[in-house]
C-alpha cells in the first residue's frame, strides 16, 4: 500500500517538475525560437524538400485545415492498402492474416481522428509491419496532428488580428521531430531497461509452471507503447494494452506510462 502510493505521489511530482519547463520548451520550439533540439533541422530541412513544402509560407485558416484535411485522406488511404495486404509483406513471422475492408476502415478512421478504436487484438490481428507502419506511424501523425492545430490556434489568438495562424506543416514536423520523439526515445529507452520487447523474431515458446508448452507473442513493443502513451491513444501493442504484462511489466514502466499519457497536456 506504501509503495502504491509513493509511486502516485512520484508521479504527480515528476509532472509538476518537468511540465513548467516542457511547456516553455514547446513554446519556444512554436515560436522559432533557438533550443537545444535545434540539431534536428537538417532532418526536418530534408522532410520539407522531399514533401515540397515551404515552411515558412503563412496560411490563413482555410489553408490549414485543407492541408489538415489532405493530410489525414493520405494517411487513411496508406493504412487501408496496407492493412488488406499485409499478410503478403515483410516482417510478418507469425503469419497473421490481412485484416478485412471494414475492420480496416474502421482501424483507419479510428486512429486517423485520435480515438483508436480497436476492433482486433494486436498480437494476432497486426503484423510487425503494420505495427510500425500504421498503427505507430498514425500515432505520431494524429497526435501532432492535434499539436499543430492548437499551436495554430494559439498563434492567431496572441496575435489578435491576423488573417493568417502559421503553417500546418511546419507545426506538423516540429511537433514530431522536436517533442514526440525525444519524449518517446527517453520512454522506450526506460522500457527497453526494464525488459519490455524490442525485435523482430517470431513467437516465443515458453513452459509453464504446470508444465504446458505456451506460445508468447513479441515483437517490436518498446517502439510503439512510448507514443501511444504520450499521444494519449489506444490501440495498444497488445489486445489488453497497458495491463500486458511485457508492455508493462514493472513497477517503473508503470509509473512512466502513466506520467507519459499526461506530461504533454500539463505542459
Amino acid at each position: 500500500m506504501n509503495t502504491e502510493i509513493l509511486g502516485v505521489a512520484l508521479q504527480i511530482v515528476l509532472l509538476i517538475v518537468i511540465s513548467y519547463p516542457l511547456g516553455k520548451y514547446i513554446a519556444k520550439v512554436y515560436k522559432g525560437e533557438k533550443t537545444w533540439s535545434d540539431f534536428m533541422k537538417p532532418v526536418e530541412r530534408l522532410i520539407y524538400k522531399v514533401a515540397g513544402v515551404n515552411p515558412e509560407e503563412e496560411m490563413n485558416w482555410k489553408q490549414f485545415l485543407k492541408a489538415l484535411l489532405i493530410l489525414n485522406a493520405f494517411w487513411f488511404v496508406w493504412g487501408m492498402v496496407l492493412l488488406c495486404t499485409q499478410q503478403w509483406l515483410p516482417l510478418n513471422p507469425d503469419g497473421n492474416a490481412n485484416q478485412t475492408p471494414d475492420l480496416a476502415f474502421n482501424t483507419c478512421i479510428s486512429f486517423m481522428v485520435n480515438c483508436n478504436l480497436q476492433h482486433y487484438s494486436g498480437e494476432s490481428g497486426l503484423t510487425y509491419f503494420t505495427q510500425l507502419f500504421v498503427i505507430m506511424l498514425f500515432q505520431f501523425i494524429t497526435a501532432a496532428t492535434g499539436m499543430a492545430a492548437m499551436a495554430g490556434i494559439m498563434k492567431g489568438m496572441a496575435a489578435k488580428s491576423t488573417k493568417t495562424i502559421g503553417n500546418f506543416w511546419k507545426f506538423l514536423v516540429l511537433s514530431c521531430t522536436r517533442v514526440l520523439l525525444p519524449l518517446s526515445l527517453i520512454v522506450g529507452f526506460i522500457l527497453i531497461l526494464q525488459g519490455t520487447p524490442m525485435g523482430f523474431d517470431g513467437k516465443m515458446e515458453i513452459r509453464t509452471m504446470e508444465g504446458q508448452t505456451q506460445l508468447v507473442s513479441q515483437g517490436p513493443t518498446a517502439a510503439i507503447v512510448p507514443i501511444k502513451q504520450l499521444g494519449t491513444n489506444g490501440g495498444g501493442y497488445f489486445g489488453c494494452n497497458s495491463s500486458h504484462p511485457l508492455e508493462n511489466p514493472t513497477y517503473l514502466t508503470d509509473i512512466a506510462e502513466c506520467w507519459s499519457i499526461l506530461i504533454i497536456p500539463m505542459a
